[in-house]
């Protein structure tokens, strides 16, 4: 087998852990807040990190996230090569603490919004984003499951809709840069939720 086959080989392992990172297989298979507004999803990832605090101490990093506001605890330095103008926060600000349902959430200033589609505090934040000219439709959902130790489970699932599979061949590559700033948002949600208040 030559090195260039091997390769070949190990892609759709690398795939599935970057679209599957963190969760369990009860997460993988549950049907979670959300899955309603993309429910023919052609790509659907599930990523998942637990964090040592409740519930309602994760949430409010949830609610402020976004362009303008409190950015979302990713490699921001990436985000504003491409950009995006992201700062994001160090500290719940109160300010971007209210959203609600119609609400938009920026992921660049020159880009359509994100739309909140759902929001039940302290347990999910549902956003979806308008349908493309290609007919690719969006949503991005953040789960809350708190744990019997006190500890929270913070769940994040993308499910790309497409009617063409041409469309999806777009998905492909921006999956992995959407696992890339997903970890590292998980990563950073973590650490700002655990923090001493």
């Amino acid at each position: 087998m030559t090195f260039a086959a091997g390769a070949l080989a190990v892609v759709p392992v690398l795939r599935t852990w970057a679209l599957q990172w963190g969760a369990t297989e009860a997460e993988l298979d549950a049907t979670l807040p959300g899955d309603d507004v993309v429910p023919a999803a052609g790509h659907v990832s599930t990523r998942a990190v637990s964090i040592n605090a409740p519930a309602d101490r994760v949430w409010p990093w949830l609610v402020q996230l976004g362009q303008g506001r409190g950015g979302f605890y990713s490699y921001d330095v990436l985000e504003n090569l491409v950009g995006c103008d992201v700062h994001s926060a160090n500290r719940i600000e109160a300010r971007w603490q209210d959203l609600a349902v119609g609400d938009e959430v920026r992921l660049h200033p020159n880009a359509d919004p994100l739309v909140v589609s759902e929001i039940d505090p302290d347990r999910a934040l549902v956003l979806r984003g308008a349908p493309t000219p290609g007919g690719l439709a969006f949503s991005w959902a953040f789960v809350l499951r708190p744990a019997p130790d006190g500890s929270t489970r913070l769940v994040v699932r993308e499910r790309y809709g497409y009617p063409h599979r041409s469309v999806g061949l777009l998905v492909e590559p921006v999956s992995f840069v959407s696992f890339l700033m997903s970890q590292a948002m998980l990563r950073g949600i973590k650490a700002r939720a655990e923090r001493p208040a």
